[in-house]
């Protein structure tokens, strides 16, 4: 694996996605979450509703504004500068209720240690509509809860086609040709067995000498070994 090009995409690509896919897990302040008053939705989020009219009870009179609930977080931004924003992951809730407050009913989100341990209070137009908004951030919760959503898209690879990719098989067109054996060269065969092999090549008649002789190896006649000398 030591330089390979493949290792080093492959890092390149999981660090490119942790740091684009912070939004899904980290709480943020005053991020660029909302564009032209329209909330700028991330890869796989869906906005689910809008809230309008949803009071910030952070300072002591409040700052009025609207709520955008989808299947990833909740955002909220003041109507009168849009940079003036929250956005808070499902997954850095640590409680979401409903509870009293000096301006009434209010609706409250926990965040957890990671998340800055927020304690989130907002007021609604009216307490049917804050119990309505309550209960839609609460089931969406327990959905992200079950089955979350973290912004990275895989695919996981078969290890045995991975190899068989990286690694095609070869196939060469050979031609095997087989050499002719010049006078020469079964010249020389005759000289190498018969000099490491004892004479049981067995007798036969030689129709140039006209006499009975030990056969010849390698398809030679005494006429081609004659023709030598």
């Amino acid at each position: 694996m030591k330089g390979s090009p493949r290792l080093f995409v492959t890092v390149q690509s999981v660090l490119s996605a942790f740091e684009s896919s912070q939004l899904y897990r980290e709480l943020k302040l005053r991020g660029s979450v909302v564009r032209d008053g329209k909330l700028v939705l991330l890869p796989q989020e869906e906005l689910i509703n809008t809230w309008e009219g949803v009071w910030n009870l952070s300072s002591d009179q409040g700052n009025l504004g609207v709520f955008f609930v989808t299947n990833v977080r909740v955002v909220w931004h003041a109507s009168l500068a849009q940079n003036f924003n929250v956005s808070v992951p499902y997954m850095q809730m640590k409680a979401v209720r409903v509870r009293n407050s000096k301006f009434g009913k209010a609706f409250v989100i926990e965040t957890t240690s990671r998340g800055g341990n927020y304690v989130l209070g907002f007021r609604l137009e009216s307490e049917e509509v804050l119990d309505e908004v309550f209960k839609e951030i609460q089931s969406l919760y327990g959905v992200y809860s079950v089955t979350p959503i973290f912004g990275v898209e895989y695919r996981v690879e078969d290890p045995s086609k991975e190899a068989e990719s990286a690694m095609p098989e070869l196939v060469e067109d050979v031609e095997i040709v087989e050499p002719e054996i010049s006078v020469s060269d079964g010249l020389a065969v005759h000289y190498a067995i018969g000099k490491h092999r004892p004479s049981d090549g067995g007798i036969v008649l030689d129709p140039f000498l006209g006499l009975a002789v030990e056969s010849i190896p390698g398809g030679l006649s005494t006429k081609d070994l004659w023709s030598i000398v």
